[in-house]
């Protein structure tokens, strides 16, 4: 699932020896556009002018979990309300000054002095702050606004959120390691183990039944589903409703599942179609047991608002400059290409059901890893078009060209040491991408 609007705390700062009409006219600017936006906002369009009164603001901004604190430094003032403001409310802190126009006169505002007088107080007290120079009705003010309070709620949506792993990763996968201890420390994030060979004995015991429901939510996708190995097909339904189960009772935001060998040999199914569906339902899905692929898909979902697809780069072509991504059938529905066939498969190696089928439809992309390349926990972002093209390979695939030619491309990820497994979905989210790991204190690493 989706996180929720961001809740943002916001209050205005001021000194009653500026021009205060003025200053008033601008915060109603400020707060007009504020009130547009898709945000919940704590606070009222009020000058405060002295410490009693930003004081009195912080009962009401304590009782909410802030995604973002937005100062508007309406006119100087000195910084130590801004660095009590800094230490006593936990959320990412944004300064929003306004530009001055040159007159000849006095400073009416000096708003942007204030803005750096309280950086460098609150870098000596180990506090950090995005800020936005920008007059009142900016779009891109506002724009910049949204990004900054969606990437504090997807991160504060990882606080304590929980991913299911099913098994362990096949040997020689090193891409597909983690550090639960990292993960905590780094994102907030718990993860619930389960041997592989366990939960298959868990999903055999369920009723057959339990493959009913989402048999008919597929029957209406694939023209082709009765035609498929039906008692092999049902299993992979059993296998996604037994993750369905536990993601919606334990309040698991992913899920990580050895897919192979085991469901093959030990049950006689494909796990990717139980992942398709996870990943239409927003609970992201990942096979191999990528831990940081999951996760990497979750946050991409939440800062997209997005389906996301976890692939692998399986061809390239230099001389036409596109390269595709791919994987089994899993892909969520919604980004097939509706001009062309889809239909449910049988698993290319195995031969058995269920995964889906069809070329992914044409639009940007935004292509993202949480990676461990070369020891380091970065976040590798890259650009892409998908372009309209016929089914490249059985499964789900896509054949997309990167805003930088294929062989610079190719030569940065090898050199970045990148995983083999990246996240996708549709959309420039970029930025929003960079402001989430700032906040998590991650470096970015820009393939295109």
């Amino acid at each position: 699932m989706s996180v929720q609007k961001p809740c943002v705390g916001v209050v205005a700062l001021g000194r009653p020896t500026f021009d205060v009409p003025y200053a008033e006219e601008i915060l109603a600017k400020a707060w007009k556009a504020l009130e547009k936006l898709d945000m919940e906002l704590i606070g009222k369009p009020e000058l405060l002018f002295d410490a009693d009164a930003v004081l009195s603001t912080l009962p009401d901004l304590k009782k909410q979990k802030l995604d973002m604190l937005l100062l508007l430094q309406v006119t100087f003032t000195d910084a130590t309300m801004t660095v009590e403001l800094g230490k006593q409310i936990d959320a990412p802190l944004v300064m929003w000054s306004f530009p001055e126009a040159r007159t000849g006169g006095r400073l009416r505002l000096n708003s942007f002095c204030g803005v750096n007088l309280a950086s460098h107080a609150l870098s000596r007290n180990d506090l950090a702050i995005d800020y936005i120079h920008d007059n009142p009705d900016s779009l891109a003010a506002q724009e910049q606004l949204m990004v900054l309070a969606r990437a504090g709620a997807v991160v504060s949506d990882l606080k304590g959120a929980r991913i299911k792993l099913v098994g362990h990763h096949p040997d020689g996968f090193d891409a597909c390691n983690f550090k639960a201890d990292q993960l905590k420390a780094a994102f907030g994030v718990e993860v619930d183990q389960t041997p592989i060979l366990d939960f298959i004995g868990e999903v055999k015991q369920l009723p057959d039944s339990v493959a009913d429901a989402p048999y008919e939510r597929r029957a209406k996708d694939f023209p082709n589903l009765a035609d498929l190995d039906q008692d092999a097909t049902r299993k992979t339904l059993k296998v996604y409703s037994k993750l369905r189960l536990e993601a919606d009772t334990k309040g698991y935001k992913g899920v990580a599942v050895r897919c192979w060998p085991d469901f093959f040999t030990e049950y006689g199914c494909a796990a990717c179609g139980a992942l398709a569906l996870l990943n239409e339902d927003r609970t992201p899905g990942g096979c191999e047991a990528d831990m940081l692929g999951v996760l990497t898909s979750l946050v991409l979902q939440n800062a997209s608002g997005g389906s996301v697809f976890n692939t692998d780069l399986v061809d390239v072509n230099t001389s036409d400059d596109t390269v595709v991504f791919w994987h089994c059938g899993q892909a969520p529905i919604d980004m097939a290409d509706r001009e062309q066939p889809i239909q449910g498969t049988i698993h290319s190696n195995r031969k058995l059901p269920l995964l889906s089928e069809f070329a992914l439809k044409p639009g940007r992309i935004t292509i993202a890893r949480f990676s461990q390349g070369h020891e380091k926990l970065r976040l590798v972002l890259a650009g892409a078009e998908m372009i309209k093209a016929p089914l490249a390979f059985s499964g789900t695939a896509g054949t997309a060209r990167p805003d930088i030619p294929v062989a610079e491309f190719l030569d940065r990820m090898i050199s970045e040491g990148l995983e083999h497994h990246t996240a996708l979905t549709y959309g420039d989210h970029r930025p929003v991408m960079r402001a989430i790991a700032k906040r998590l204190g991650i470096e970015v690493v820009e393939l295109t």
